[in-house]
């Protein structure tokens, strides 16, 4: 069990560290299009034809707003808006393949939300096939999306299927009926028991699960319970996430009182009970909050030294370039960041009008890369093996680590750094040890959730 005062101690607010520089620390002010657009395409053509890209489509559109969500959403019953939105993807992918100049090599596409399966099957049908025919797939595609187990029907599943999807990932969340109330998420274990039969008769290779800790009325028994009857579904990945509290950015969180939320050393025995549970099964702890059977590719790829991260967590595909497509989707060219605009109206105007929908972005300096690289490392092989040169830019560094390391939270070798099996609880503050952009002096920081 690990120490309480660790967990108090190091329990702050960090970044997850999807990117480096987090959003929030772009350097919004030196930025233009214009040099966005110069990254992308000088990315584009050291990377296409070895690595290909990463393309990443937000569909925002939910029928019900779940309130644990941090995500970028737009709850409505209306589905006369997706044809509009489809257009808008097209159009924008449209504008991107004006920019690369030749036809593009996609290495892995993944639709995320929102509930993607919002959308019917017809119309996702006409988003991806008129999408992918103006590419190349790299021999080692991987399509995956993320489904709804109470909307996501066989139809669906199908139409993704003929597309070159192999990869499901459901938002399961918790399986008690007392903490789906709380935060608006009722869906029974049949439905899941259901898609998940469905998505194996089909053909889906992978299924994934996303499952939460630390939400209103979560308790030892409740866990162990969820952890019991997933078990028996045997999905290839499971992705336990804390719990994101943000009331002040997300307004539906505000629908349940923090009395009703763990406190911090309770709600990290919440994630060491299903962690647990997952080791005795077979499955494999990789990264942060991620864990999977040996047969499957995000495994394998840890075992090979290939994991990867970026806007869409942790991934097998080692892409330089990721665009994001879509209302509020964040785009990365190596060398520089971008987000589109988050209303959906906006999006499309700027979209149908032929516009770049960039609401910000961010040029990497030479420093930033180097961080980047070095936070990829931590979170993607749990060592760095050389950290001198920001060692020599930041006088602070050293000493925090040492830190750590008497904390048995990290070992310093010759060069570089190891993160211990204790440590792996604590690697965002690991990297948040790299990060220059923040400003740490701030203890009140609400811009991002608790670390553990």
């Amino acid at each position: 069990m690990i120490r309480g005062e660790l967990i108090r101690k190091y329990d702050v607010p960090v970044p997850r560290y999807t990117s480096y520089p987090t959003v929030p620390a772009w350097d919004v002010v030196n930025f233009s299009i214009r040099q966005w657009v110069s990254a992308v395409e000088r990315t584009f053509d050291e990377t296409n034809e070895s690595k290909g890209l990463s393309l990443y489509i937000h569909l925002p559109f939910c029928e019900s707003l779940c309130t644990y969500c941090a995500c970028n959403t737009r709850i409505t019953t209306n589905h006369g808006v997706e044809e509009k939105y489809i257009q808008s993807i097209l159009t924008e992918w449209e504008l991107y393949r004006y920019i690369f100049g030749k036809t593009p090599v996609i290495r892995e596409l993944h639709l995320g939300g929102g509930t993607p399966t919002f959308f019917n099957p017809a119309n996702l049908k006409k988003l991806l096939t008129s999408l992918l025919s103006t590419t190349i797939l790299h021999p080692e595609y991987e399509f995956s999306f993320e489904g709804h187990p109470n909307n996501t029907t066989k139809e669906h599943l199908q139409v993704l299927f003929d597309c070159g999807f192999r990869r499901a990932s459901y938002g399961v969340q918790d399986l008690d009926e007392k903490v789906q109330k709380a935060i608006n998420r009722i869906q029974p274990v049949e439905n899941l028991e259901k898609v998940v039969a469905l998505s194996r008769a089909i053909g889906f290779s992978s299924i994934s699960f996303d499952l939460i800790y630390g939400l209103p009325y979560q308790s030892l028994e409740t866990i162990t319970s969820t952890f019991k009857q997933v078990i028996k579904l045997r999905p290839d990945r499971i992705a336990f996430y804390s719990y994101a509290h943000v009331p002040w950015v997300k307004p539906g969180q505000r629908g349940y009182e923090d009395a009703n939320l763990p406190s911090d050393v309770a709600k990290r025995a919440l994630y060491e009970a299903g962690k647990t549970i997952l080791k005795q099964e077979g499955y494999h702890d990789i990264g942060m909050d991620h864990f999977a059977l040996s047969t499957d590719t995000l495994y394998k790829a840890s075992v090979e030294g290939k994991l990867h991260r970026n806007f869409m967590g942790y991934t097998t595909s080692q892409t330089d370039l990721l665009i994001g497509l879509g209302a509020s989707a964040i785009s990365d060219a190596k060398y520089a960041f971008a987000q589109n605009v988050k209303k959906v109206e906006d999006y499309e105007h700027l979209v149908l009008n032929n516009k770049l929908a960039l609401n910000k972005g961010h040029i990497q300096t030479e420093e930033d890369l180097l961080i980047k690289q070095c936070i990829l490392d931590i979170t993607c092989r749990g060592e760095v093996e050389t950290i001198a040169p920001l060692i020599n830019k930041q006088d602070r560094l050293l000493k925090e680590l040492r830190e750590m390391e008497q904390e048995e939270i990290l070992v310093l070798t010759k060069s570089g750094l190891k993160v211990t099996a204790l440590g792996k609880t604590f690697i965002r503050n690991i990297c948040y040890a790299f990060d220059t952009r923040q400003n740490k002096t701030n203890s009140n920081n609400k811009t991002f959730s608790k670390s553990i």
